[in-house]
């Protein structure tokens, strides 16, 4: 076996294992469909009568989260980018996100078009790691307040003292062996990090486009859903309806499937639901939503991203 085949072996598994399980969630998500067709196409039917005005202003919203996802890409870079490829660049990766699992679309668009704008391979896969956790941080941050604001909306399983004490302890030593095995192995990956952390936080244009960009990304997110809600007249507090994606879109993110198809369309519409929301208003909204973020732009984002290939952006 050559060196190359080496490498190449844990790259596939992975790649097996990844594609297993995304045709697994696919698979669960059509069945549940079909069992559940008479909402869906009910809940379809809704959403064609729906109000046009709240439609709109989703739509408004969808089409602003791309120069939201562009600032946040500049602010995670030093060197400034070209703007109107930047935003291009974040139109085509949200295409590959919905076709590819577990964000590896997205990550590979924004890093070869890092790449082509002259940033090192390990410059461009830091800044793209930077954002994300911007992102998760934005998220993390709007989940606690909003769980303060809206008390009652999420409920913590209730468990005995003693388990809850076993578990944390075991979680615990889970988490300082871990800790400990790549502590060794990636204090320069770290160190190379904390580098490019304090380089991009030096200029304040720069952390504020950072993380700027990240909250109004999911925020825009947030108001796409909770202009669809009200365009199909579901009865739910918008705060209670951002509280309800931010957690069901980081459930969702657990399961590597193209662009959360399934789980989130899935876990969504159940927290809708389970907070008293009539299946077929729910149905319409969850929909609404994947329409206007993930269907409607799919077609011409794999377009955009077809023409950055060509003329050599990406």
């Amino acid at each position: 076996m050559t060196s190359e085949q080496t490498l190449d072996t844990p790259s596939r598994r992975r790649a097996c294992r990844h594609l297993a399980l995304t045709l697994a969630c696919l698979s669960a998500v059509v069945w549940v469909a079909r069992r559940h067709w008479p909402v869906l196409e009910t809940g379809a039917v809704r959403l064609a009568v729906a109000d046009q005005g709240w439609l709109l202003l989703a739509a408004a919203a969808t089409l602003a989260t791309w120069p939201c996802a562009a600032l946040a890409q500049q602010g995670a870079v030093p060197r400034a980018l070209p703007p109107g490829r930047l935003v291009a660049a974040q139109f085509a990766a949200s295409a590959a996100h919905h076709m590819l699992p577990a964000g590896l679309g997205a990550g590979a668009v924004n890093l070869r078009f890092l790449i082509r704008c002259g940033i090192p391979i390990a410059g461009a896969a830091t800044a793209i790691a930077v954002k994300g956790t911007a992102g998760v941080i934005v998220r993390g941050a709007l989940i606690a307040v909003l769980v303060v604001l809206c008390p009652g909306v999420l409920h913590v399983p209730r468990v005995g003292g003693g388990f809850l004490v076993a578990l944390c302890a075991v979680a615990a030593g889970a988490v300082a062996l871990l800790a400990g095995a790549l502590w060794a192995r990636s204090r320069k990956a770290l160190a190379a990090l904390w580098a490019y952390l304090r380089a991009v936080h030096v200029r304040p244009a720069r952390a504020a486009a950072l993380w700027g960009g990240s909250l109004t990304f999911v925020t825009l997110h947030c108001l796409v859903l909770i202009a669809v809600t009200r365009a199909v007249a579901l009865p739910l507090a918008p705060l209670r309806v951002a509280l309800l994606y931010l957690a069901a879109s980081g459930a969702a993110a657990l399961l590597p499937t193209p662009g959360g198809l399934g789980p989130l369309d899935a876990v969504l519409a159940l927290a809708l639901t389970a907070v008293g929301a009539p299946a077929v208003a729910a149905a319409s909204a969850v929909l609404g939503y994947r329409l206007l973020t993930a269907w409607l732009p799919l077609v011409p984002g794999l377009l955009v991203l077809g023409l950055l290939i060509r003329r050599r952006a990406l």
